[in-house]
């Protein structure tokens, strides 16, 4: 009898050091179980994470930004509506722990952000399949890296992929200062396109202005001074053939009112939360057209199409040559969410800075 118990004991201790190697790491993670704002629905949790099997990864996420379309989510006021409960967050930086046994194309160490929209990144651990993620390099900066694949891809699309724009044209943007906006002037100058920036005035707005110049815009204007610009007379810049709209409103009009014949303007964004008025004179004479982006619909539709992948390798490469930053922005404790989101949704807040909470 004693053989048999000691034996019992022996492979319950086995059966419970396995399942602790199995269990050993232990995510903080924020989830929330029905819409509203932030502070109130999200919930700090701690969970267990089980080791990697056949082609997953157990990541640990380094760091994750608050965008806007995240705070919308949260509220349900976006046309992605997650299964409860949910891991907010969509962007991220992470390093590869553990491999599963099927895994082939990446290894223990490797830095990854993911390559499909809605995993959940607000954690410190998490587990995806292999195809869910892409590897970058470790020379790419966090606040780079985890702020990669929605603003500056939505940038990049835009420019390409609406009107042909090449060297020496000139595109003409409203809040010129968002991330987005940031990431428009930043490849225009890269590519040597004319950028014209468009923000509303406040007190420090020559420091805003040289900012703004010093990414890549060739000009920046406030709301009111842009009404009455002459910069597209003469030969001082060419009439855009592109315009870019996250504001809506009379900001989008007086910005279509600057496009050349048979120009486009791209909405992707309606911060002000006022429909677009255009000027009936612009549509009889210029011809102009109106198009909507959103860059979840392009990553679902072209997923593993090729140029996908050449518009990460591009601007991979933009920003290991230094061409290419992140927007101007604040890491923050991922303790401290309940602020961070707070501010985020705070329109002043998004003028300022993105917030970025740092998982180390």
């Amino acid at each position: 009898m004693q053989n048999i118990s000691s034996q019992r004991f022996l492979q319950k201790s086995i059966d419970l050091r396995q399942w602790t190697r199995k269990m050993a790491i232990v995510a903080k993670t924020l989830k929330f179980c029905n819409y509203g704002e932030p502070a109130d629905v999200l919930e700090l949790v701690q969970e267990p994470l089980s080791s990697p099997e056949n082609n997953q990864v157990l990541v640990k996420i380094l760091a994750a930004p608050i965008n806007p379309s995240d705070i919308n989510t949260i509220q349900g006021k976006y046309p992605v509506k997650p299964k409860f409960p949910a891991i907010a967050g969509n962007e991220c930086v992470a390093e590869i722990q553990e491999v599963g046994s099927c895994v082939k194309n990446l290894k223990k160490g490797q830095r990854v952000v993911p390559f499909v929209m809605g995993l959940g990144t607000w954690s410190t651990h998490a587990i995806y399949d292999e195809d869910q993620l892409l590897p970058i390099s470790d020379k790419i900066g966090l606040a780079e890296a985890a702020t990669l694949t929605v603003n500056p891809c939505t940038a990049y699309r835009m420019l390409k992929d609406f009107v042909e724009v090449l060297p020496g044209h000139c595109v003409i943007q409203n809040g010129a200062n968002s991330a987005a906006g940031q990431a428009v002037h930043q490849l225009c100058k890269a590519w040597g396109i004319n950028s014209v920036g468009v923000v509303r005035d406040r007190p420090d707005i020559q420091d805003l202005k040289n900012y703004l110049k010093k990414l890549g815009a060739t000009e920046v204007l406030t709301e009111e001074e842009v009404r009455t610009s002459k910069i597209f007379k003469g030969n001082q810049l060419p009439r855009p053939m592109l315009a870019l709209n996250c504001v809506g409103g009379k900001s989008a009009t007086e910005i279509s009112r600057h496009l050349d014949d048979k120009g486009v303007m791209v909405t992707y964004g309606g911060m002000a939360r006022e429909p677009i008025s255009v000027a009936t004179a612009a549509l009889i004479f210029k011809d102009i057209s109106f198009r909507g982006f959103w860059i979840a619909r392009w990553t679902k539709k072209n997923c593993t199409a090729p140029e996908r992948f050449k518009m990460f390798e591009n601007l991979l490469k933009l920003i290991e040559q230094k061409q290419f930053v992140a927007p101007v922005h604040e890491m923050v404790p991922l303790e401290k969410y309940k602020d961070a989101t707070k501010a985020s949704f705070d329109l002043k807040g998004f003028a300022g800075k993105k917030y970025i909470l740092c998982m180390q």
